[in-house]
């Protein structure tokens, strides 16, 4: 008797649901709309933060690079400077003139000194043509 039940069970009967037609909850489906609006401008307002704060970041470090190459530049230029002052020391080009140029001191006689010529000094009242 046991078998009988068992086969019934196993027939298996084809119900047909093609003619239910499931009609679409309208406010169900605004609901739906509205949260994923939402949704969407929380994910919008997150990566907008997000990117504001990587902008930040990617400017300090920007920043940061910048003032070491500013202090670099500054060390070059101080050298620069020590450098140009020591060519121009009159030491160094008599020396440089005697050595490599062959050329020699001038005695007292063979040297020329040119007196500086200073302006004069204007009118006490000055006259100033009209027309």
């Amino acid at each position: 008797m046991q078998k009988v039940d068992a086969f019934e069970y196993a027939i298996r009967k084809d119900v047909r649901n093609n003619p239910i037609v499931r009609e679409v909850d309208e406010q169900r489906h605004r609901e739906l709309l509205h949260s994923a609006g939402i949704g969407v401008v929380l994910v919008l307002v997150l990566m907008f933060g997000a990117w504001q704060h990587f902008e930040l970041l990617r400017h300090g470090y920007r920043l940061e690079q910048m003032q070491l190459d500013h202090a670099a530049e500054e060390e070059i230029g101080r050298h620069l400077r020590l450098e140009l002052e020591t060519l121009r020391a009159p030491q160094r080009i008599e020396k440089l003139a005697t050595e490599r140029l062959g050329m020699v001191a001038p005695t007292g006689e063979e040297a020329v000194v040119l007196e500086r010529v200073t302006p004069s000094e204007p009118p006490a009242r000055s006259i100033v043509a009209g027309r």
